[in-house]
């Protein structure tokens, strides 16, 4: 890195993101720095994480970044209690990558290892785009941060829904929510 305030940037994005105890996410809601500037992080559509062009090839180091990551109305940011570097996010910033079922609840896990339990606090939305009619299904995760459902993990939501009134649904810790019309 050629950047020094960046260099430093990043190395504050990490020691924060290590303060947080065992899996435990750190407060990033009481923090409230002055933004720095962008960093150049990309999170693909793919749920790839790039540096500098590059992939970020320890899963360990995305799931620390990933616990310092909040969702601003100016966008992505990583934030520490005395930074705020802005990424970018191609679509959203987790992948849902499996689906557990148990006691009426489904249970996700994001390819940076949270796991959410769909219910009333964490929806599932699935919009269609109107161009290509294709779905676009995501589940949120925590404060503005939603992940997108892998295509294989929501063929097991659709065998899994109920028909009601032209539509599929799918129940989970006592709500319902809609994932499309029945063709």
């Amino acid at each position: 890195m050629t950047n020094p305030a960046t260099s430093s940037g990043l190395s504050g994005v990490t020691e924060a993101a290590r303060q947080a105890p065992g899996r435990g996410l750190p407060p990033v809601h009481l923090w409230h720095p002055e933004h720095c500037g962008d960093i150049d992080i990309l999170i693909r559509a793919d749920g790839v994480w790039l540096h500098e062009g590059s992939p970020i090839g320890r899963a360990e180091l995305v799931r620390l970044f990933s616990t310092v990551l909040r969702k601003d109305p100016d966008g992505y940011h990583l934030v520490t209690p005395a930074e705020k570097l802005r990424i970018r996010v191609e679509d959203l910033p987790f992948r849902a990558v499996t689906m557990q079922t148990a006691d009426g609840v489904l249970r996700f896990t994001t390819d940076v290892g949270d796991v959410v339990e769909a219910g009333a606090d964490h929806p599932i939305i699935v919009e269609t785009d109107a161009a290509t009619g294709e779905p676009a299904p995501r589940v949120h995760v925590r404060a503005h941060l939603w992940a997108r459902i892998a295509r294989p993990v929501f063929y097991e939501l659709v065998d899994l829904a109920e028909t009601a009134e032209g539509r599929l649904w799918v129940r989970s810790g006592g709500a319902v929510f809609p994932l499309g019309d029945v063709e």
